[in-house]
């Protein structure tokens, strides 16, 4: 498989040195036998010893260390991490908008004028157990030697940097690519031969903006028997792929199969099938889903799909006075979960479900973050008017997340998943 663009290029390892580092990882006590030589998508980690050649105070500091993680992670066994509440939690942020260097001028809110800092003392607390705090160096232990790409849009891309953010407090990372719309990026943290990077994709499968006049239209042709290939092409050469994606879908789109088109969503033109959001996420995450459960590159594979992300506009839309000047989250009971937004929600789930089951014969695995409940309490968390809006004076951004904000969660998730489902919990 080839690539097909320069950033691509910089995606696609060279098979020798893939050959190597698997065979290092065969060793490894946590590993399972479907991990072979071949294996490009490797979910169960390799953790070197880390005492030895060790300085006694060193030692001693690791085990220390370990044990406490051996607690927390007891702690998440049999817990349903993504049904809980927000509680009061002064500790805060591990990290603060000027010490993470890497936070984009957009979810620095703080440098754009908020004031206001209690929407970061809040803790997600699930029914049942405690969530553990994210431990970077941990974190980076696991994923040591592989590759994690974030798959989807710009709500992908804050993930990723939140991510960012809470690995540079153990090690300061490289950036190794950024192309001229900082839409893909590629981040190496050397210490630990770890790249992070985000795969920019607004559908997952092929889609093009309509041009009328030689002017953009606002409306776009989905193509479902077509792959976005700003990321496909390098699926063979990721260990962790990280999906997510809905918010494009509020447009109108035509969807295709072939020569076929399949309805629309928004139109309500004569003779078109009205498809709702909900049908078209459906159709594209399933095809998605289906292209790596195919993919003979990809065999070990681990994909989690991040759940929907939801925008908290109030008074209006993005476009017609919409803000979120909300300082403080909402209790459980004053959420809505026959929402919309809990609707895409529950088709991303029954979608990955669908996938897993398939996958079980095809040598993958599928799982989910489930942020939606936790984000539909935290309308206080978007950057509203404080971003860098020079494009867009006026308008509020209550679909993106303040850095740091209440997104740092999704990263306690993804670690406590990562450590469930590996096996490397006790």
């Amino acid at each position: 498989m080839k690539s097909s663009s320069p950033f691509q290029d910089k995606l696609i390892v060279n098979s020798n040195k893939r050959e190597r580092c698997l065979n290092v990882r065969k060793v490894a006590p946590f590993l399972l036998s479907s991990i072979a030589a071949t294996t490009v998508f490797s979910f169960f980690l390799y953790f070197p010893n880390p005492f030895t050649g060790m300085p006694k105070h060193v030692e001693d500091d690791h085990i220390q260390h370990s044990i406490k993680t051996h607690h927390q992670d007891n702690a998440i066994l049999n817990c349903d991490l993504f049904k809980g509440q927000w509680i009061r939690d002064h500790k805060g942020s591990g990290y603060t908008n000027s010490s993470c260097a890497t936070i984009p001028d957009s979810k620095n809110c703080f440098r754009h004028g908020r004031m206001d800092k209690d929407f970061l003392n809040w803790r997600w607390k699930p029914e049942g157990c405690d969530l553990p705090r994210f431990d970077p160096r941990n974190f980076l232990d696991m994923v040591r030697g592989n590759k994690m790409a974030f798959i989807g849009d710009s709500v992908a891309k804050n993930h990723m940097d939140s991510l960012l953010c809470m690995l540079s407090l153990e090690e300061t990372p490289k950036e190794i690519y950024r192309d001229s719309e900082d839409r893909n990026l590629i981040w190496h943290f050397p210490g630990h031969d770890f790249t992070l990077m985000i795969l920019w994709s607004k559908f997952l499968v092929a889609g093009e903006e309509r041009v009328i006049n030689g002017s953009s239209s606002g409306s776009y042709d989905l193509h479902l028997d077509k792959m976005d290939t700003n990321w496909t092409p390098n699926l063979p050469t990721i260990d962790y792929a990280i999906i997510s994606g809905a918010h494009w879908f509020f447009r109108p789109i035509y969807v295709h199969e072939g020569d076929r088109l399949i309805g629309c969503i928004y139109c309500n033109e004569p003779n078109v099938t009205n498809l709702n959001v909900g049908d078209a996420i459906r159709m594209t995450l399933g095809v998605a889903l289906n292209y790596i459960n195919n993919c003979r590159e990809c065999r070990g594979i681990r994909t989690l799909i991040r759940t929907f992300s939801p925008a908290h506009f109030e008074n209006g839309s993005w476009n017609t006075g919409g803000s979120c000047n909300r300082t403080s989250p909402f209790g459980k009971d004053e959420i809505n979960l026959r929402s919309n937004e809990w609707e895409l929600r529950n088709i991303q789930v029954e979608e990955v479900k669908r996938a897993k089951k398939v996958g079980e014969n095809h040598g993958k695995s599928f799982g989910f973050v489930d942020v939606t409940r936790a984000m539909l309490m935290r309308a206080d968390g978007h950057p509203g008017t404080f971003w860098d809006n020079q494009w867009m004076k006026g308008y509020s951004d209550c679909v993106h997340w303040c850095l740091p904000g209440p997104i740092d969660i999704w990263n306690d998730f993804l670690m406590a998943i990562l450590q469930k489902e590996s096996g490397l919990v006790s």
